[in-house]
C-alpha cells in the first residue's frame, strides 16, 4: 500500500497550510485594524495608543510563536524523539524495540513511519535469529565429521589393527571428509545464491537429457539398493534456462528420494508439459513425511527424519528452493507419512 493511501491526516497537507495561513492573516489583520482605529486622535493619545498597538503586536506575535513552537513540539519533535530513541536501542542490538502506534493507524506521516519501522525491526530480529541459528548449525555440522575423522585417525595409530579394520577405518575417514566437503560446498553455493552472486546462464536445452545425466550419476546407488527405476524421459521438451543450476536441483531431489527410500523401493522420474510449463516429477515410495515436516523442508539445516540425519546436512532442499526462485520456476510437494513423497518442479518454457 502506498504511503499516500495510509496517511489519513497529513502534517503537511493543504488543509494544514490553509489553517496556519488564516490564523497568521487574522493576527496581522487585527493589528492593522487596531492601528487604523487608533489613528486620527490627539498627538499624546495617538503616541500612547501607538505604543499600546506595538505592544499588542509584540504580545500577539510572541503568542503566535509560542503556539507554533508547541505545535511543532507535539507534532514533530515528540515523534522524532521516539524514532531517535528507538533507533538507538536497535543499534545496541535490541531487536525487540517497537514504537507504540497511535490508536488510529496511518493518521499522519509519522504514524506510517512508526508502522514501517516496527515491521523493519521485526524483520531484522528474524534475520538475526536466522543468522545465529545458521552459525550454530554450521558449527554443529562441521564438528560431526571432524569428530569422526579425529576418532578414526586416533584408532589408526594402533599398530595391532588387522588390514580389514584399517580398511574400514579409512573408509569411515574418507566418508567423513566427503560429507565435510559437501557441506562446505553447499554453504558456499547457498551463500552465493542468497547474495545474488550467481546469475543464470540461459541456453536452450533438452530437459529430458538434462534429467537423464543426473540419473546416470546415481546409477551405482540405485543398483546397490535394488531400487526399481521408472523413467519417462523419451520426450523432446526444450526449455531456455541454466543447465548447471538445473543439475543442482535434480541431484538434490534424486539424492533425497534415494536417501529416504528403503532397499527394493521404487523411484519414478518423468518430464511432461502443462500450462506452458515443463514439469519434472520425482516420486518415491519411501518413508514420506508429515504435514508439519512438509512446511519446513526448505528451511536451512532442517531435517525432518533425524534417524537419517547422518546422510545429509539439511541444506539440499534449501539450495533447490533458492535455485528455482532464481531461474523463475516453482516447486510443489505432496507427501504422506509411510507412503512416499512427490516433488514437482515447474519450469517456464
Amino acid at each position: 500500500m502506498k504511503i499516500n493511501q495510509k496517511v489519513k491526516r497529513s502534517l503537511f497537507s493543504f488543509g494544514h497550510f490553509v489553517v496556519h495561513f488564516v490564523f497568521y492573516l487574522a493576527v496581522i489583520a487585527f493589528c492593522f485594524l487596531l492601528f487604523a482605529t487608533l489613528s486620527g486622535t490627539t498627538a499624546d493619545d495617538a503616541l500612547f495608543k501607538k505604543v499600546m498597538t506595538a505592544m499588542t503586536i509584540i504580545i500577539m506575535a510572541s503568542a503566535t510563536c509560542v503556539a507554533n513552537e508547541i505545535y511543532r513540539k507535539v507534532t514533530i519533535e515528540k515523534p522524532l524523539k521516539k524514532i531517535l530513541d528507538a533507533t538507538e536501542r536497535v543499534t545496541e542490538g535490541d531487536f525487540s524495540t517497537q514504537i507504540q502506534l497511535s490508536k488510529n493507524k496511518g493518521e499522519n506521516e509519522f504514524d506510517v513511519i512508526f508502522e514501517n519501522f516496527n515491521k523493519m525491526v521485526k524483520e531484522l530480529g528474524s534475520t538475526e535469529t536466522l543468522r545465529s541459528d545458521f552459525i550454530s548449525n554450521v558449527s554443529h555440522e562441521i564438528k560431526t565429521p571432524l569428530a569422526v575423522i579425529q576418532n578414526y585417525t586416533t584408532l589408526l595409530k594402533d599398530e595391532n589393527l588387522t588390514p580389514k579394520q584399517r580398511g574400514e577405518y579409512l573408509c569411515a575417514v574418507n566418508e567423513a571428509t566427503k560429507n565435510l566437503s559437501t557441506l562446505i560446498s553447499n554453504i558456499l553455493k547457498l551463500n552465493k545464491l542468497e547474495n545474488q552472486e550467481i546469475y543464470p546462464n540461459l541456453k536452450k536445452i533438452n530437459l529430458c537429457e538434462n534429467v537423464c545425466e543426473s540419473l546416470f550419476y546415481f546409477e551405482d546407488e540405485i543398483e546397490r539398493k535394488g531400487i526399481t527405476l521408472n523413467a519417462d524421459l523419451d520426450k523432446e521438451i526444450i526449455v531456455e534456462t541454466d543447465s548447471e543450476l538445473l543439475t543442482l536441483i535434480w541431484n538434490n531431489l534424486i539424492s533425497n528420494a534415494l536417501k529416504f527410500t528403503d532397499d527394493g523401493g521404487t523411484l519414478t522420474v518423468s518430464v511432461d508439459e502443462s500450462n506452458g510449463k515443463a514439469v519434472v516429477t520425482i516420486r518415491d515410495n519411501g518413508c514420506g513425511m508429515s504435514q508439519k515436516t512438509g512446511r519446513r523442508i526448505f528451511d536451512k539445516f532442517y531435517q525432518g527424519d533425524t534417524s537419517r540425519a547422518s546422510q545429509g546436512n539439511g541444506l539440499g532442499l534449501a539450495l533447490v528452493k533458492k535455485v528455482i526462485d532464481i531461474i523463475g520456476g516453482e516447486i510443489t510437494v505432496e507427501s504422506k507419512l509411510g507412503e512416499g513423497s512427490t516433488f514437482s518442479v515447474g519450469i517456464y518454457k
